[in-house]
């Protein structure tokens, strides 16, 4: 996105998205190596949290992975399986069970057939594609100009309008996951009063990324509007 801003009057409209998302991914891994800090009372792995989060609402059949690198941690709907990055899988600090317990919150909302995240899903296709798009389009761009661009802009415009929808519904999935995981490891005893604030601070830091990507997402969606209309006006 970057070769962009130099073709047109519009680039300052990225700023907002990209500083945001540089400010949340510090926050985040501030946050999160804060708290990896800090033992959970309970003593009890992400792994064997999640465990607990699953059987103790029926799902036994759901497995949970573990999966390298750093916070990888993510729920897979197609195959019902929970996977953690290892820090989180094998630790036992209020980061790794915060995590942990927000990834068994997606399952919970799976076997409830939540309804932000089942749409979710049925936009993942079209979501994939048009990133993919984009990444054509922005590229040929940079070679070929702001004439290219203006041809291609209405094309983008749809493209950016599916991304933005996915992001946008993405923030309701993502805060009641964490709300999921607040109450349910209350609920179960997995933290104690006094943890709690540590662990809404870890999910709060996580979501404001996607918050950050929402916002990026928009902002570029704007921005081909604006190249859209100035080349019906040429």
């Amino acid at each position: 996105m970057f070769a962009m801003m130099i073709l047109d009057q519009w680039w300052w409209l990225m700023l907002p998205g990209l500083l945001l998302g540089i400010y949340a991914q510090i926050k985040l891994s501030s946050t999160y190596k804060k708290y990896l800090q800090i033992e959970g009372a309970s003593g009890k792995t992400g792994a064997e949290a999640a465990r607990v989060i699953l059987d103790r609402n029926g799902l036994h059949n759901v497995p949970v992975h573990e999966q390298g690198g750093r916070l990888t941690d993510h729920y897979d709907p197609t195959k019902r399986a929970l996977v953690l990055s290892s820090d989180n899988y094998h630790g036992t600090s209020l980061s790794a069970i915060g995590v942990a317990a927000h990834e068994a919150g997606h399952a919970l909302q799976h076997k409830e057939a939540y309804v932000w995240l089942t749409l979710r899903m049925k936009v993942v296709p079209a979501t994939q594609f048009a990133s993919w798009a984009v990444f054509g389009i922005v590229l040929l761009s940079m070679f070929l100009g702001m004439a290219f661009a203006r041809k291609v802009a209405p094309y983008a415009v749809g493209i950016f309008a599916v991304i933005a929808f996915f992001q946008l519904i993405t923030l309701p999935v993502e805060f009641d996951a964490s709300d999921r995981a607040k109450e349910q490891l209350k609920k179960l005893g997995l933290v104690r009063d006094n943890e709690s604030a540590g662990v809404s601070k870890v999910l709060s830091a996580a979501a404001l990324t996607y918050v950050a990507a929402m916002i990026s997402s928009v902002m570029e969606l704007l921005h081909w509007i604006l190249i859209a209309r100035s080349g019906d006006d040429s």
